[in-house]
């Protein structure tokens, strides 16, 4: 920018108007940094800044405004610079004002911040700026991505795998102990190697943006682990960094992009750690609480005691206000162009595309994505609810979106505990719930696929409980989902029952499986590969102890388990009829429609409306092929066995040519669920209770062939 004139010098700061045309610190090499902040009903914003100590060595009163915007420049301020605002004007909680000189404010802008944020009522009482953190100038310039590129894994091969930053490496027996629970610990050779051994191609982490666990969890002891609790949307947490938080996080994305691993984030921008009407004030509620959060109306006022509650944890943001929704998509814009990641997973998205409180597929949050030319070409993952009112919507989300979907994980969960009347739901679901996610309008691939989230029982307590069991919350078991759709096959919790321990075994692997071979995108949870257990707890979200790491000192069993989901996931990978179905009636990819899909009952017979609606039909076969029969003899064709009954059942197996057999390849009967070698199956197979089998069509050499 331009020499401006110098207006004074604050302890030897020169400072003159600055700009307000971008939010957030500026810096400019060898000149200083320009401040601009939002706060459209202040009286007057200061520029705190200080020392490395954290002692306060200035206050500067910034003495430009423009419009809602407050902005200054300071000279000779460089990268490092420790800083925080306070803001003056009207304390008047009733009618939405909270300005108070006395608090510390974080910039919404900050790119950094010197340490974690954590509540401390002595601290906060008064002048808080011992409790807070400060923002850190941040140049933005500098780092080495080493040509590093984004791996732009398509749609039809994406594996989503959701882990914790600090949980996934925190009892890692190969990570050094510096790196254990940090970015660094993710980027370490021994955790890629295994990652890329698993065969998932996309991380999903989850929060990182800078957050604070709520006092309450405070004076029960605990923590918010989980992090959907955000403070400020630029700043990865420092609690997971040794240093330099932003370094070390692009070192992590740069190290998974070499090895062609995507970075998702799972993303909050629905609520903020300043709770309702009586939390603390931290940030937005301190520079524009009336805009930044939505309220009630009483007779058609707003009441500012009483914050609208869509997502259940105190207060709602407004992305109606244009200042917040540029806030929103910048952070997003930021975390793509600068950061490196590879797409977002939107936490409750439906409170996002609320305009006058009510969900609107055509909203303004769903244009400023669908038309910028950054954030269109990134994946974009919806949790399509919040419980406000109409707040399910799964299914009504722009065409270039995803989303979590829970019709999925409720129709497999409760096919392979054995609930009746759900083999046609199941068949719907495989396919990739062409009910929900309209053919022709929406890719195949639309369908986020899941059987565990964070959110809930892991896969492990899926079959070994039946209630929730979250005392260690400190709610007397009160809190978390009670419809979990699990059983414990006989006894609640671990057992020594060795017939028990064999079913729940085999029933992972039968719903792992289902995962795997559905149409859509899979959602796999950290540690279900290797047995992860929550001893019973379906809402660990404030368990930052070993109830939520990852134990790496497997069982047998365990170990079993891991080679299963490898030789699944590389299954999956090995043939589009497996992951990128494009059937006759789908032309949502123009008019190439080169598969199809054959229902059949046990005895070899096309499933008819008798068997779709036969409450106890707990079997069924499906045949995968290529459209064009006279041409494919060289391509695949599979056959799946699906039997969820307490028998075993003989299947009968569609005919081939004399040329061509059916070969067991894989069964989850089996601990790796590999065939220990390719057998050739004459009219039938007898499929084990409680399994799954998949047959690939093969071809006897022409010298074996009988004449």
């Amino acid at each position: 920018m331009p020499k401006q004139t110098v207006l004074h010098n604050t302890h030897g700061f020169e400072v003159s108007l600055g700009s307000a045309d971008i939010l957030g610190p500026s810096y400019i090499k060898g000149k200083g940094t320009n401040f601009a902040v939002y706060s459209p009903d202040a009286e007057r914003v200061d520029l705190c800044l200080f020392d490395k100590d954290e002692n306060e060595i200035c206050r500067i009163e910034m003495p430009g405004k423009k419009g809602r915007v407050w902005h200054a420049f300071v000279y000779g301020v460089e990268p490092g610079q420790l800083y925080g605002y306070r803001v003056a004007g009207k304390f008047n909680p009733e009618h939405g004002y909270f300005q108070d000189e006395q608090k510390l404010l974080i910039d919404p802008y900050a790119k950094g911040l010197n340490r974690a944020l954590h509540f401390k009522e002595r601290l906060y009482q008064g002048d808080s700026q011992y409790m807070m953190p400060k923002c850190i100038v941040e140049d933005g310039m500098g780092f080495d991505w080493q040509d590093a590129h984004k791996p732009r894994i398509p749609d039809s091969d994406t594996v989503l795998y959701e882990l914790h930053v600090k949980g996934f490496t925190k009892m890692h027996p190969q990570v050094a102990d510096q790196y254990k629970g940090k970015y660094l610990g993710i980027a370490q050779p021994e955790v890629i190697d295994y990652l890329k051994s698993l065969g998932v191609t996309s991380l999903q982490l989850m929060p990182v943006m800078a957050f604070m666990s709520e006092p309450r969890l405070n004076d029960l002891g605990l923590a918010n682990y989980w992090g959907y609790n955000p403070i400020n949307f630029f700043t990865p947490d420092p609690r997971y960094a040794n240093e330099d938080s932003t370094l070390e996080f692009k070192t992590m994305v740069r190290e998974l992009h070499k090895n062609g691993i995507e970075v998702i984030l799972d993303v909050v921008f629905n609520h903020s750690a300043e709770g309702g009407f009586d939390g603390p004030v931290l940030s937005f509620r301190g520079f524009d609480n009336r805009n930044f959060y939505m309220f009630e109306e009483v007779h058609g006022e707003k009441d500012y005691s009483r914050y609208v509650n869509n997502t259940g944890c105190g207060n709602s943001i407004n992305l109606d206000n244009p200042y917040v929704l540029q806030l929103v998509t910048q952070s997003l814009r930021y975390w793509v162009e600068e950061m490196q990641v590879d797409g977002f997973r939107f936490d409750l998205a439906v409170s996002l595309a609320r305009e006058g409180n009510d969900f609107d597929n055509y909203s303004a949050f769903f244009k400023v994505l669908f038309q910028d030319p950054v954030l269109s070409q990134v994946k974009l993952i919806a949790e399509p609810w919040d419980i406000g009112w109409g707040g399910y919507r799964l299914g009504q989300f722009p065409e270039n979106w995803h989303e979590c979907n829970d019709k999925f994980r409720d129709t497999v969960r409760g096919f392979w505990r054995g609930d009746h009347g759900l083999i046609g739901d199941l068949a719907t679901r495989l396919m990739g719930s062409r009910d929900v996610f309209l053919k022709g309008l929406r890719s195949i691939n639309t369908s986020v696929n899941y059987i565990a989230y964070h959110d809930g029982f892991t896969l492990h307590d899926l079959v070994c409980y039946e209630q929730k069991h979250n005392d260690a919350n400190g709610e007397n078991n009160r809190d978390g989902h009670g419809h979990n759709l699990s059983a414990n096959y006989g006894i609640e919790g671990p057992t020594d029952d060795y017939k028990i321990n064999q079913l729940r075994q085999k029933q992972k692997r039968n719903l792992l499986a289902t995962l795997f071979l559905s149409q859509g995108t899979p959602h796999f949870l950290a540690g279900d590969e290797i047995g992860r257990s929550q001893l019973g707890n379906n809402n660990a979200y404030c368990q930052d102890n070993p109830i939520s790491w990852l134990n790496w000192q497997l069982k047998p069993e365990d170990r079993k388990l891991l080679e299963f989901v490898k030789k699944l996931i590389k299954l999956r990978h090995s043939s589009p009829l497996l992951h990128s179905l494009n059937l006759a009636d789908d032309h949502y990819f123009g008019k190439i429609n080169n598969h199809k899909v054959n229902w059949y009952k046990h005895d070899g017979q096309f499933m008819d409306d008798a068997a779709w609606q036969a409450a106890h039909n707990c079997s069924i076969a499906v045949e995968l092929a290529w459209q064009d029969y006279e041409h494919d003899a060289d391509k695949d064709k599979f056959l799946i066995l699906i039997n969820a009954d307490h028998t075993d059942v003989r299947f009968k197996l569609p005919p081939l040519p004399k040329s061509q057999y059916w070969s067991l390849i894989f069964d989850t009967s089996v601990d790796d669920g590999l065939a220990t070698k390719e057998t050739k199956l004459e009219a039938g197979y007898w499929q084990e209770s409680h399994g799954l089998s998949i047959l690939a069509r093969r071809h006897i050499p022409a010298r074996g062939r009988k004449k």
